[in-house]
């Protein structure tokens, strides 16, 4: 007889707090899972339980269940019980680097006074895994992680990603043949054809996770597996920890590149456009908040506490079922009031230290001595500056004085106002016509109905475009009509509405929306805002850029900082569409933060966070209207990605907005760019 093959087995549950059921419900649903986990627990029914690599689920179940922390510290530290490094499982590529490792600092924190010590960087179900998460791994001491979806089929299951030994469950980590009501002789068929699918990628010695989304433990687990290892001629299934495997197995094979790859797994890569408008308040909460952290840690720490209540909310919403957009309207609907809750938080700490700070003028944290041009608000009529816009309301050093309330009488106009920092004194360089905007770096012009575009000595012919396509997929995946190549959007006229020696606009009137176009003193980037109402559903709106030569290569920010990736510029998705059932189409899309760079051109965006290429263009992605959650019969991805409900919200009917900047220069200097549409500068 051959001897069998060792399988470790872990117990877990995937807990999405929220998804297709809202937050609330799925936690009363979390009591019953967890309360039944711990009793088997502490009874010895099971001998361990790994909690999806996150605490705030344990968080959430505590808070209704005061009494069982004291059992659930004894399970730790006896290590039945395995929790964090995380505080969410968030998504990688919709998450900044910042936010990333706030959600390692809390995660860590956490679990470490509960009494963990040991943690792995568990990704079972992000939909693809970026190349830069494990350096931020290796920073905060774990030096393990386990990865699913966007493995190529060539890994084994044990390899060493960018640095860290790394299992990739070969078959996911959705096992719930135990909760069903077959066979033991039918469990034992189903679970041999998984472990030889397993086998074929590891050694001796097998990985598997036993449960699955919101999945309780069977009653007779251990039982099952004794009956089932009585059946099964090629393997011995051993309950045990992920960690127990790390220390039997050896990885040796490299790999250094991200994991998206979707030959053999779905990586859902239409969550990257899904919801435009959760994406564009993330990228806004993700960037103020960081600026007030940085104010509140130069100002004494005063409000470390409320910074961190403000991370946790956004690391919430950041959770990957949630950013991605892929959940009921109404878990959504509570991610917004989250994105205003952090709003409030961060703003008023910065109004709060500008009222403290009176002596200081300006606080930099990069680029301090570049030339650059600010904009802020102030009460009072400017004796220096460019005012671009006029309002009414109370000066917010009033709202922020505790010694006074506001009277009618303060009610006062607020200006906003642009200012120039380092400036050697050179006049200004904007130069405006009712068809036409530029300065010394870049030129705009609308001519014979296109846009064109001039820097330097090279002239771009229909430059810019925006395009809509039908949308036959989901929340998951866009599914484009293969016989449909898109509306392009007639440019019907041009103004100018802004003249001034720091900035000047014009407004383009098309047949999809007005846009306005902006261009600040000496700057090289043209800064783009369109407001539309949307009267579409099942549409994918993009802007493309026309570059003249073959994109094979982009470079776009990925964690705060740089991801190259190689495209075949031919390939179309709408002639490779799958046939053949549990299959994901391919597509030449990617996703992005707020950067995107290829044949030395950027573009840098406000939260639009997924790019495409074709032949010689880049797009980016305005909006995304489709209305279910997981289409059945979505062509580009053949069997299910969750449940099919119903989301009309999903199609952003009514008011929507889209920010952008492009401009021509050198990869090296993003930064410089960067900082430019995101000041790390606050005035006060």
């Amino acid at each position: 007889m051959n001897k069998k093959k060792r399988v470790i087995a872990y117990l877990h549950s995937h807990w999405d707090r929220e998804w297709y059921r809202e937050f609330e419900i799925f936690r009363l649903r979390l009591l019953r899972v967890f309360d039944n986990i711990l009793d088997m627990l502490n009874n010895g029914n099971i001998p361990s339980f790994y909690f999806d690599g996150q605490v705030c689920a344990l968080l959430d179940y505590l808070k209704l269940r005061p009494e069982k922390e004291g059992l659930v510290r004894q399970l730790i530290s006896e290590r039945k019980l395995f929790i964090g490094p995380f505080y969410t499982l968030v998504d990688e590529f919709l998450t900044d680097g910042i936010c990333f490792r706030k959600n390692l600092e809390i995660g860590l924190k956490i679990a470490r006074d509960f009494g963990c010590q040991n943690f792995i960087g568990y990704f079972a179900d992000t939909f693809g895994h970026s190349q830069n998460i494990p350096e931020i791994l290796l920073e905060y001491g774990i030096d393990k992680a386990i990865v699913w979806r966007g493995v190529p089929d060539k890994l084994p299951s044990e390899f060493i990603f960018c640095g860290v030994p790394t299992v990739n469950l070969v078959r996911g980590y959705f096992m719930d043949i135990f909760s069903s009501n077959k066979t033991i002789e039918e469990k034992a068929e189903f679970l041999k054809d998984n472990l030889d699918k397993i086998a074929k990628k590891s050694s001796d010695t097998l990985l598997l996770p036993i449960g699955a989304d919101h999945l309780g433990i069977p009653a007779d687990i251990s039982e099952q597996i004794e009956e089932i290892n009585d059946v099964l001629e090629d393997y011995y299934i051993e309950l045990s920890s992920p960690f127990e495997y790390f220390d039997l197995v050896k990885f040796k094979t490299k790999y250094n590149e991200e994991l998206r790859d979707n030959s053999a797994t779905f990586i859902l890569p239409g969550c990257y456009s899904t919801r435009t408008k959760l994406k564009q308040l993330n990228t806004k909460c993700s960037y103020i908040l960081d600026i007030a952290n940085k104010l509140q840690y130069n100002f004494g720490n005063k409000y470390t506490s409320a910074v961190e209540y403000a991370y946790k909310l956004l690391l919430q919403n950041q959770a990957h079922d949630s950013i991605c957009g892929c959940s009921t309207d109404e878990v959504h609907q509570e991610n917004i009031i989250r994105y205003k809750k952090i709003m409030q938080i961060a703003n008023t700490i910065i109004e709060e230290i500008r009222f403290e700070q009176k002596d200081n003028i300006a606080i930099s944290f990069i680029n301090e001595d570049k030339y650059k041009i600010l904009e802020y608000k102030q009460s009072l009529y400017p004796s220096t500056g460019q005012i671009t816009e006029k309002e009414q309301g109370f000066d917010t050093a009033l709202l922020n004085d505790t010694q006074r309330i506001p009277v009618t009488e303060d009610y006062t106009s607020i200006y906003t106002v642009l200012k120039e920092f380092n400036s050697d004194g050179t006049p200004s360089d904007l130069d405006t016509g009712n068809n036409y905007l530029g300065n010394s770096n870049i030129r705009i012009e609308i001519t014979n109905g296109q846009i064109d575009l001039y820097e330097g000595k090279n002239v771009y012919r229909n430059f810019i475009e925006f395009i809509r396509y039908k949308d036959e997929g989901d929340t998951y995946n866009n599914c484009p009509d293969p016989e449909d190549y898109g509306e392009t959007a007639k440019i019907r006229s041009a103004r100018v509405i802004m003249n001034g020696d720091l900035r000047a606009a014009i407004k383009i009137d098309t047949s999809f929306f007005s846009i306005t176009v902006s261009l600040n003193k000496k700057s090289k980037l043209l800064n783009f805002k369109i407001n539309w109402v949307n009267l579409l559903s099942n549409k994918k709106w993009q802007v493309r850029f026309n570059l003249n030569k073959s994109v094979k290569e982009t470079y776009s920010e990925d964690l705060n900082m740089l991801i190259k990736r190689k495209f075949d510029p031919n390939y179309d998705m709408r002639k490779n569409l799958p046939e053949q059932k549990g299959l994901e189409a391919k597509t030449n899309t990617a996703p992005m933060q707020r950067f995107v760079w290829t044949n030395g051109f950027g573009v840098i965006t406000k939260g639009l966070c997924e790019y495409e290429v074709y032949k010689d263009t880049l797009s980016i992605t305005l909006l995304r209207s489709i209305g279910i959650i997981s289409k059945p019969d979505n062509k580009a991805r053949t069997t299910p990605a969750g449940p099919p409900i119903k989301v009309p919200e999903a199609q952003q009917l009514g008011e929507n907005s889209a920010e952008f900047s492009i401009g021509f220069y050198k990869i090296d200097e993003w930064t410089q760019r960067i900082e430019e549409v995101y000041p790390q500068t606050i005035i006060l």
